[in-house]
């Protein structure tokens, strides 16, 4: 399998949420902040394995607050709310830009499964006796 291209510009568009990535044969995926932190490649979003993610909840209005190179594979951003954890290759970029209308849709039902929401006070009540399904939760609202 090849590797995904090496975008020749990164662009952090604050008014719009997207992280836009340019590539020399003219491409440009823009990825929403939103849509990179809730599938981060870190620990604490994709777990240590499969089955093991947690959901993330109330992100619709996540920024980037800074943005790193980690050598010549990958970037390291900052969201606003204080994660900074996930380490993003290029070939991972490529694979959310190119998938993310599938990505967002798997998302949005998984939210509306958990009763959850993209905004960060508006959970949903959900049918069974509070919490979020998570191992330990006992009260709404704990993620």
């Amino acid at each position: 399998m090849a590797s995904a291209p090496i975008p020749d510009t990164i662009d952090v568009r604050t008014a719009s949420r997207v992280l836009a990535l340019g590539y020399a044969d003219g491409t440009v995926l823009e990825l929403p902040f939103e849509l990179l932190r809730v599938y981060s490649p870190s620990a604490e979003v994709m777990g240590h394995g499969p089955g093991q993610e947690t959901l993330q909840t109330g992100k619709r209005l996540v920024e980037i607050t800074a943005l790193e190179p980690v050598g010549h594979y990958a970037i390291q951003p900052t969201f606003s709310d204080g994660h900074s954890t996930g380490i993003f290759t290029w070939d991972y970029l490529h694979q959310l830009g190119t998938q993310q209308d599938a990505l967002w849709q798997q998302y949005l039902d998984k939210l509306a499964a958990a009763g959850q929401s993209r905004d960060a006070d508006a959970a949903l009540p959900s049918a069974g006796a509070g919490g979020c399904g998570s191992p330990g939760c006992t009260s709404g609202g704990c993620h």
